[in-house]
């Protein structure tokens, strides 16, 4: 019987390729693979909103030009059922403090939700977040399938040294980042109900 990992040498193995939007090259991008939906894995943790969500927020996938002073980063990943199943349409809705660890609590800048594709895959083109006092390094998310329950979770980088003294901060939630010529690539896999 094929399990989880069975499963992902066929799909999750495959690399996210991404638009050239940006690039040097007009190449596509690949986005380095993490093998996240296993046969033991649960669900992807639940975690606070934090007091600066804003409903209703715009259809919109490059957050960068919200914050041009900032790091480019570049975030990506697939929405998953437990058994590993692709879940088209999900929506994802992202934000983050800028650079200076600001939100935008006015409107929208680096705000904004899209959709899964076909193959479940999504991505942002937006900036690293700044710190602000008593959070480590994060990003906002809020991830439904269609006609399921909204997940309310956050990501956080690897090595900040705020994590550990971070209250919310949850290892689990950790985004395989790594270093380019455009800036950096987070990878996450969100594992839903």
């Amino acid at each position: 019987m094929p399990t989880r990992r069975h499963f992902l040498i066929g799909f999750v193995a495959t690399p996210i390729v991404l638009p050239t939007l940006g690039h040097a090259g007009g190449a596509p991008r690949q986005l380095p693979l993490t093998a996240t939906c296993d046969d033991d894995d649960g669900l992807t943790p639940a975690q606070t909103e934090g007091p600066y969500f804003t409903p209703e927020s715009p259809e919109k996938q490059h957050f960068a030009s919200d914050s041009p002073g900032g790091e480019r980063m570049t975030l990506a990943g697939y929405v998953l059922t437990q058994s590993c199943q692709p879940v088209a349409k999900a929506l994802i809705e992202l934000w983050h403090a800028n650079e200076s660890g600001i939100y935008d609590n006015s409107g929208y800048k680096l705000r904004g939700h899209q959709f899964t594709d076909a193959q479940g895959k999504w991505w942002f083109e937006t900036i690293v977040p700044g710190l602000y006092s008593g959070r480590t390094r994060h990003f906002h998310l809020k991830i439904q399938r269609p006609g399921g329950n909204v997940l309310t979770t956050q990501l956080y980088f690897p090595g900040e040294p705020d994590n550990e003294r971070d209250r919310i901060f949850n290892s689990a939630l950790v985004l395989d980042v790594r270093e380019t010529s455009d800036g950096k690539f987070g990878r996450y896999d969100f594992v839903v109900g």
